[in-house]
């Protein structure tokens, strides 16, 4: 008798574990968009952000959060077009937990406001930004800015309207100027539109095609976890469609690059080499208008900076963080 209890608690034991390994395979195999939100909240959860709302006027901003202000600046961090705030967590996962950290979901994002009457041009962009930060008092003392992609083109004109409100700023590939990347959209234009946007993929082939683009690291990404990824852009693709309309559109194409000489804001530009969507010599201009900016150009990455280097990533931002800091407290003590 006591074998055959042994071998029945070896066999509920054994169906006990079985349960959520099967449920897991399950979400894998006919869930993977699921799956991919768990992820998500889950990485959240172990690096201890928190997911905050701010509300203003009936418009609804979605962001996470970890820390508070303490003696060094806040960093409030912009994503790229149709990402989201988890796109940072690859970052905050290297900068140090005492550090206050907001990551918001741009205008119409994820877990932000989408409405169709809002204006999604880097200037209107740059509005909604600023009534966030307003909202949630951000700005009672100058922070850290940064953005990635069209959240660096935000940035760069946030930090010229604004420039009493950053202490500091870094720009990773950001779009608004003139590069190769051009030769896509007048591709575009000249097609009247008919053509796939390469950044707006719909199907799991194209959606690794969007990977190569971005990343010159190459990800081997399951069949199952492409889809899944294809499934939670679906129905937000004729949004992304509106934004990538207004952002390459002649108010809002060369937006940063119009707004470069109003910049007063210590500058970092990070860039990685092989970037194919925003050609590399970008940097380059921002330095030829801002020759005191500090460039760090990456080897052996491409446009996804933040998903390609993050610990290299955080550690540049923490280190101009602190670099100008330390000359403020210099510019003080000798006066």
């Amino acid at each position: 008798m006591p074998d055959l209890d042994v071998v029945n608690l070896c066999i509920i034991a054994g169906g006990t574990l079985a349960i959520p390994i099967l449920a897991f395979l399950a979400s894998f195999l006919l869930w993977p968009s699921a799956l991919i939100k768990v992820y998500y909240w889950y990485w959240r959860g172990t690096l201890g952000l928190q997911v905050g709302y701010a509300d203003c006027g009936g418009y609804r901003f979605c962001y996470s959060y970890r820390g508070k202000p303490g003696m060094r600046p806040s960093i409030l961090m912009l994503h790229g077009f149709s990402a989201h705030k988890d796109t940072w967590l690859t970052v905050v996962k290297y900068l140090p937990k005492h550090l206050h950290i907001l990551c918001v979901d741009m205008p119409g994002h994820e877990g932000t406001t989408r409405t169709n009457i809002d204006d999604y041009s880097i200037q209107g962009q740059v509005k909604r930004i600023h009534q966030f930060v307003e909202t949630i008092h951000l700005n009672r003392k100058q922070f850290h800015l940064v953005g990635t992609g069209m959240g660096g083109n935000v940035a760069g004109v946030y930090a010229a309207c604004y420039p009493s409100e950053i202490c500091s700023m870094t720009l990773i590939c950001p779009d608004g100027q003139s590069t190769k990347f051009d030769n896509h959209v007048q591709d575009l234009e000249h097609s009247n539109y008919t053509l796939n946007i390469p950044l707006i993929p719909t199907t799991p082939e194209e959606m690794e095609d969007m990977f190569k683009l971005c990343s010159h690291v190459r990800f081997k990404i399951p069949q199952q976890i492409l889809q899944g990824l294809v499934d939670v852009r679906e129905p937000h693709n004729t949004f992304y469609q509106e934004v990538f309309m207004e952002i390459v559109g002649e108010k809002s194409r060369y937006a940063l690059q119009d707004h470069l000489h109003l910049i007063t804001t210590p500058l970092q530009v990070i860039w990685g080499k092989q970037d194919q969507v925003m050609d590399v010599s970008g940097a380059a201009v921002i330095a030829e208008t801002l020759p005191e900016c500090r460039v760090d150009l990456l080897e052996k990455c491409g446009h996804s900076v933040v998903m390609e280097r993050p610990s290299r990533t955080a550690r540049l931002i923490l280190e101009f963080i602190i670099l100008q800091q330390n000359a403020r407290s210099g510019t003080k003590k000798a006066t």
